[in-house]
């Protein structure tokens, strides 16, 4: 699996391109600036079957209703952060900022489901920051997407609605127990790996009572 990263619109989100087999793969997190996306879907030679909602707040899902329409592709997150979802038009209105509304989703997200594009993802639930947040993992190619779970050197916020922060520090233990050697491409900044957030991080030194 090859993992392309492009960083998009106000906030800098972190969209990705995974492609798998035969350009097989996905869109994950498509949060603005469609035609920046579309143009690295075809240079990287990405065949799309879906796009992927690590969660839901508008800065991740910003190029999700132009993207879905001119490729025709199918939604997909978790339950649980289906109200953020159908929501984010509004929050991005507080900030000043248009999201376009997206279209319903075709279907959920769950632990532990195994999706198939040409790539072997295994839904990771990972609540938290968003209630629906999943993140998606690679155990053949030690890839991990966590969206806004973990960071380089930081962790997601947990001061907004519907985030929980002992939830958050659930998710991050559970993070932990991956293979150390996993890349981490976050929702936002560089990539990072497992071993060095768990010697470097001060939130998950803190975690593993090492701070």
């Amino acid at each position: 699996m090859n993992v392309y990263r492009l960083t998009v619109g106000p906030l800098q989100e972190n969209t990705y391109l995974l492609v798998g087999k035969d350009g097989r793969g996905v869109v994950v997190d498509p949060g603005d600036e469609a035609g920046r996306i579309l143009a690295e879907i075809r240079r990287v030679g990405l065949r799309p079957e879906a796009i992927l909602l690590t969660h839901a707040h508008f800065d991740h899902v910003g190029a999700v209703a132009p993207l879905a329409e001119q490729l025709n592709l199918p939604i997909y997150l978790h339950q649980q952060d289906l109200g953020l979802y159908r929501y984010a038009p509004e929050a991005a209105a507080r900030w000043g900022l248009f999201v376009p509304r997206p279209p319903e989703p075709a279907g959920f997200l769950t632990e532990g489901q195994t999706l198939d594009f040409g790539l072997g993802l295994e839904v990771l639930f990972l609540p938290g920051h968003a209630p629906g947040h999943v993140g998606f993992y690679s155990a053949e190619t030690g890839n991990l997407v966590s969206g806004d779970v973990l960071f380089k050197g930081g962790i997601g916020r947990y001061d907004l609605p519907g985030a929980n922060a002992e939830e958050l520090a659930a998710s991050l233990r559970r993070l932990l127990g991956l293979p150390p050697q996993t890349t981490v491409w976050p929702g936002h900044g560089p990539a990072t790996t497992l071993e060095h957030e768990a010697r470097t991080n001060p939130y998950l030194l803190q975690l593993q009572g090492k701070e």
